[in-house]
This record gives C-alpha cells, sequence and structure tokens, in this order.
C-alpha cells in the first residue's frame, strides 16, 4: 500500500490507446529528424579517427566521441521513457589524466573500448532503421491522408496531367478513380496507428541491440561497481570506527576519569568533611547516569536495539515519533530484510528525515515501505521548499553509497517549490519473520 500517490480517474481506454497510437507515430517520425546528424556525427567520428595517428585527429576525435555518447545517451532515455525499453549504459570511466597525455589516455580507452565500436555501428546504421521502424506508421499515415485527400487534389492539381496520377495501385485518371482512393486511404490511416506501438517497441529493441553493454561490458561494469562500493564501504566502516572512538573518548571515557577523581576525593574527605565528601558522591552519581545516557546513545547510533528487537518498520516509527516533523509512516512488509540490509536501510530512512527536518523547511513527511518484485522499496516525501541536488548534497551522497554496498538505488526528485521525494530501492529477500508482533 501507500499513501504518496493520489487516485486519479483512469481516461477512456479507446481514447487514451488513440492518443498513444499518434503519439508513438509522431515520435518515430521526429527519430528521422535525430538521425541525420547521428549520420553526420559518425562520418566526422571516422575521418577524425584516421587522423587520430598523425596527431591531428587527436584533438577533435575524443569530443566528436563524447558528443556521439551524449546521444546514444539520449537515445536510451527516449526508448526507456517512449516504449519502456530500458537500456544500460555501457561505459567504463575516462582516465583522468590531465594535459596532451591525458588526452591521449582517454582517446586509447576510447578506441579500445568495445561500446564506442558499437556506438559508430548504431549512428551509421540509424538513419535506415530509423526510416524503416520508426518513421514507418508515419509514412503510412501521411499516404493515406494523401488518398483521403485524392478528390479534392484531382480537381485543384492532377486532373491537368496528361497521364493521370498514381496512388499505390490505384491510377487516378478520372473524379470516379479519385473517389476509389479514399477507402484505400483510411485503411493506410487504420493500418499506420494501428501498427505505431508494436514498430516503436520493435525499433526500441533494435536500438537496445546495438546501444545495450555486451556480457563482457556487463561484468567489467560489475567488477568496477564492485570495487566502488568495496572502497565506499571499507571508508564509511572506518570513519564509524573513527566516529565511535571520538564519542568514546571525548564523552562517556571523560566522564569515567571525571568519576574516578572524584571518588578519590571523596575518599581523602570521608572522614575529615563528610558533607563535601557527599557532595563528591552526589556529583559522582549524576556523572555516573549521564555516562550511562551516552553509552546507551552510542550504542543505539551503532545498532538500534528496537531494530534488532521488532524490526525495520517498528523502527521507522519510532524515529518518526522523535522527529520534530510531523511525519507519517505506511508499512506494507510481508516479513523482515536480513539484518545487514535492514541496518542500511533503517540509517537511510534516518538521514533523510534528518535532512528534511534542517534542510526543507516543510512541516510534513510521509515515508512508505513496501516489498515487491524481490526489492524493498522505501519512498520519502515531504512538502518543503524542494531544490535538494544529488550531487551537491553530502548527506544524500553518503546514502547512495550505503545503499551501493547492496546493490540499491536511489533516485531523486526535487523541483523548485517541491515537494521532495526520495526513492530508495534494495534487492532482498524476506525471511519468516514478522516485522513487528501481531
Amino acid at each position: 500500500m501507500s499513501t504518496l500517490t493520489p487516485h486519479r480517474a483512469d481516461p477512456p481506454a479507446t481514447g487514451w490507446r488513440l492518443g498513444r497510437a499518434l503519439l508513438s507515430a509522431w515520435r518515430g517520425f521526429a527519430l528521422v529528424f535525430l538521425s541525420v546528424p547521428t549520420l553526420a556525427l559518425f562520418i566526422c567520428c571516422v575521418v577524425f579517427l584516421c587522423l587520430v595517428p598523425l596527431g591531428v585527429g587527436l584533438a577533435f576525435f575524443f569530443p566528436l566521441m563524447l558528443l556521439l555518447r551524449a546521444t546514444a545517451n539520449l537515445t536510451r532515455n527516449a526508448m526507456h521513457s517512449w516504449a519502456g525499453v530500458p537500456i544500460a549504459v555501457p561505459y567504463l570511466p575516462l582516465p583522468r589524466g590531465k594535459g596532451v597525455t591525458g588526452l591521449w589516455q582517454r582517446t586509447a580507452r576510447m578506441v579500445t573500448e568495445a561500446a564506442s565500436w558499437r556506438d559508430l555501428l548504431w549512428a551509421l546504421l540509424y538513419l535506415p532503421s530509423s526510416l524503416l521502424l520508426a518513421c514507418f506508421p508515419m509514412l503510412l499515415i501521411v499516404d493515406g491522408l494523401h488518398g483521403v485527400l485524392m478528390p479534392f487534389l484531382w480537381e485543384i492539381a492532377y486532373r491537368h496531367l496528361s497521364d493521370g496520377q498514381w496512388y499505390t495501385f490505384i491510377k487516378v485518371d478520372s473524379s470516379q478513380r479519385a473517389n476509389l482512393a479514399v477507402p484505400w486511404g483510411l485503411v493506410q490511416i487504420v493500418a499506420g496507428v494501428a501498427v505505431a506501438p508494436w514498430f516503436e517497441r520493435v525499433n526500441a529493441l533494435w536500438n537496445r541491440s546495438l546501444l545495450a553493454p555486451t556480457k563482457q561490458a556487463e561484468l567489467a561494469l560489475r567488477v568496477q561497481h564492485l570495487t566502488e562500493s568495496r572502497t565506499d564501504a571499507v571508508d564509511a566502516s572506518a570513519a564509524e570506527l573513527r566516529r565511535i572512538e571520538r564519542d568514546l573518548h571525548d564523552g562517556a571515557q571523560a566522564r569515567l576519569v571525571a568519576m574516578g577523581m572524584n571518588l578519590g576525593a571523596a575518599e581523602a574527605l570521608l572522614n575529615t568533611d563528610p558533607e563535601a565528601a557527599r557532595v563528591l558522591l552526589a556529583e559522582t552519581r549524576a556523572a555516573s547516569a549521564k555516562a550511562l545516557h551516552e553509552l546507551r546513545d552510542l550504542v543505539r547510533g551503532i545498532h538500534p536495539p528496537v531494530l534488532s528487537d521488532r524490526g525495520l518498520a517498528d523502527a521507522v516509527r519510532a524515529i518518526a515519533l522523535e522527529s520534530p516533523l510531523d511525519v507519517a509512516v505506511t508499512v506494507d512488509l510481508p516479513a523482515r530484510p536480513e539484518l545487514p540490509l535492514e541496518s542500511a536501510a533503517y540509517f537511510a530512512v534516518t538521514e533523510v528525515l534528518t535532512n528534511a527536518a534542517k534542510h526543507s523547511g516543510g512541516q510534513h513527511v510521509e515515508i512508505d515501505l513496501t516489498y515487491a518484485d524481490g526489492r524493498l522499496r522505501i519512498t520519502v516525501t515531504d512538502d518543503g521548499t524542494g531544490g535538494a541536488d544529488l550531487m551537491n548534497g553530502t548527506g544524500l551522497r553518503g546514502i547512495q553509497r550505503r545503499l551501493d554496498t547492496f546493490d540499491g538505488t536511489l533516485a531523486l526528485n526535487s523541483p523548485v517549490g517541491g515537494p521532495t521525494t526520495v526513492i530508495m530501492e534494495l534487492p532482498c529477500d524476506l525471511s519468516s519473520r514478522k516485522t513487528s508482533p501481531s
């Protein structure tokens, strides 16, 4: 269940399908205009690639390939949003060297990477494939409109032609023959509208066959991701150990040292000044209570007891009660995730909620926890001013690194003016334990 998505009435099925089909046909037609400069970009890349050994093409080949990659990424996004066909980005990180040496290293990486050659092949075939697959439904519709308008065109233009005018297999040399073109034109319009979504998806699958990473590239990207997430996990673990050490040194350890000194002083004053010794013992008792409270806070920061005892759902409800904001929690978890992943999800929610309280300027937050298709999905929405940026927020980047350790993802939608929505997903299997006692 979810409280974040408002209910909207379903649009009429027939009207929606017709509009969707016409939009698919129009988008396929628009792709042709993108494919023409893509072919020109392919020619430029090949020319300057041939000139790289001479040094002339070194300064131009790399930026042109970056432009080609941006064009390919634009197509990947379009195929995903239009036809629902996701296409993963296959590129490995480029070297970061400076000067001519760095440029040469990046160019060498471009030349040796299989994704670059697949991009070039895609750019070469983009125009003919767009004409055959993407643009074909629109061509049917346009030709069908030509047939529907044939009686009118006969009267104003084709009547004066000595041999008439051919419309597909119909030779229009009289008004009666012009009328015969109308039903055939309607058939083509209906066919073009009917097949437009199907051709759009076939075109998307064709583009994915060229733009998606190969098995070898997927393995390399996986290794790269695991290397980065392992490094982040080690760094985060080291930072957490330093934080625990600092908190112990500056908090509980300092109080325990002060308690020992107070007890020594009280022992010395016990016979000579019992009243002063009693005061010192009272201060020591108060200091022991504060030290115990700090140790409990430290343990809660490492792994909250409520998380171990009652699970993620009740742990999130607990931090919601402690938040200065008005937080509503909706949970639909049939069982508990594994403990390490449960801990990562808990601290991610805690960080997002802390950021909302500090920076959003809002008053209300909605937290939605659901599980479907083997993924734990956490959605946090606040009614603040928005404008959050994943690239500029160190807290959000820290959450992303935490989720990366478990192959999780973080998506942020925060337009200026709000609201801000953070969606976190973690692949996991649920255990048989319930999320909270019944």
